[in-house]
């Protein structure tokens, strides 16, 4: 099992100021103790769940360039790259660059979108539910398309693209690894059958359930269920002198007993660094062995 770091909350102690430099000290910490990816929610403002939306927030794939050149191993990804965001042709371009300039470490992140809030705010599309599925589907046979070597038109219901170029291709072949995230029964985890290389689940009581679902999905598309990189998203809390981390353990042990291969999430009080060593120290060399 490997581990991932999540920075959604990017309000640290020194401010927008210092944050360039947060940022750098934060990506090498975590990819110098061991962590396997590194993420950014692709949000304009900050989701509730986290604090008001007038905490900081950056764009999501300006900061992972910019984590890009500050780092050399961490994989890189937004978690999750809300699908009517961006124009799917410019979407597979931004993550191929990324790719290049990463030399080789990125993935695309993506699901339906959900924060109807920021995206009227800012006078970004959000089109109704079924609406946003379509095109979270026709985005990932975009991007597919343009990581291959045709360059024929695109024609789908929603988006229609003359000529499919893309050069220079990505670094990743056949393409950069796909994570498509929410654990919607009918829609998302079919779509995840169908194209993707991870899942994106929470730890709750469901999980285990949502995990055949994605089998009967993968037995109904032809797709081999082992294929799938089983993700989590949870916390990752230490705590002040470590006084977490056996519970922490016992967690990935019991998402490692049910085939989760990747345990991603926030660590509070990251811009102090330590939270990282400890995690590096006392967890992700026992969860490599899960």
């Amino acid at each position: 099992m490997k581990l991932g770091l999540h920075l959604a909350n990017l309000t640290y102690p020194n401010g927008p100021t210092a944050l360039a430099s947060d940022l750098t000290r934060i990506a090498a910490a975590a990819e110098d103790t061991g962590f396997a990816r590194l993420s950014v929610m692709d949000h304009v403002w900050q989701i509730r769940v986290i604090g008001p939306p007038e905490l900081d927030m950056l764009e999501a794939y300006t900061t992972l360039g910019f984590l890009a050149a500050r780092t050399k191993r961490i994989e890189l990804l937004s978690w999750v790259t809300a699908v009517v965001y961006r124009e799917p042709g410019l979407l597979a371009k931004i993550v191929t660059t990324l790719d290049v300039l990463s030399e080789g470490r990125a993935w695309l992140g993506i699901g339906a979108a959900w924060n109807e809030e920021e995206a009227r705010g800012l006078g970004l599309p959000f089109p109704p539910t079924a609406d946003r599925f379509e095109r979270l589907e026709e985005a990932v046979q975009i991007f597919l398309q343009m990581c291959s070597d045709s360059e024929e038109p695109y024609h789908g219901k929603h988006y229609t693209l003359d000529r499919t170029l893309n050069s220079p291709q990505t670094l990743q072949r056949p393409h950069p690894p796909i994570l498509i995230g929410g654990g919607g029964e009918k829609k998302t985890l079919r779509l995840v059958a169908k194209y993707a290389q991870a899942c994106n689940l929470f730890p709750s009581p469901e999980l285990e359930h949502k995990l055949d679902v994605l089998r009967g999905h993968c037995d109904d598309v032809g797709r081999d269920y082992d294929d799938i990189k089983k993700t989590v998203m949870m916390p990752l809390d230490p705590g002040q002198d470590g006084e977490n981390i056996d519970g922490i353990l016992e967690s990935l042990r019991g998402l490692a007993a049910l085939g989760v291969e990747h345990v991603h999430g926030m660590v509070p009080n990251v811009a102090s660094i330590t939270p990282l060593e400890l995690l590096g120290e006392k967890v992700i060399p026992i969860a490599a062995t899960l």
